[in-house]
């Protein structure tokens, strides 16, 4: 049995036992959180395909952590103009565990 998910502006397709890094949540480690934004479900009856969302569907999971991904850089650079830009940046996540899938 797996769903799709969609939170922060992303889709993941999840299965129960699955942990999965979503967009910052801000959410307090060992907390549950519910995502109501349930695209498909798939069971032993089928896939359920919502317009856009399937009814009556949630997906329940437990906050393992929060932190930062590993830094990338951005560089800009214009040649023969003399400009350069160097730029890090660290995107925050929120790291969660699938409990359970509620169709």
């Amino acid at each position: 049995m797996y769903a799709v998910i969609q939170t922060g502006g992303k889709q993941y397709r999840v299965a129960e036992g699955d942990v999965v890094s979503v967009e910052k949540l801000g959410v307090v480690a060992g907390e549950s959180v519910t995502f109501d934004q349930v695209l498909a479900v798939s069971n032993d009856a089928g896939l359920t395909i919502g317009s856009p969302v399937v009814e009556n569907a949630s997906v329940t999971a437990t906050v393992v952590e929060e932190g930062r991904a590993k830094k990338i850089v951005v560089y800009k650079h214009k040649p023969k103009k003399g400009y350069q830009k160097k730029q890090g940046h660290r995107q925050y996540y929120t790291k969660v565990k699938i409990q359970k899938i509620n169709a």
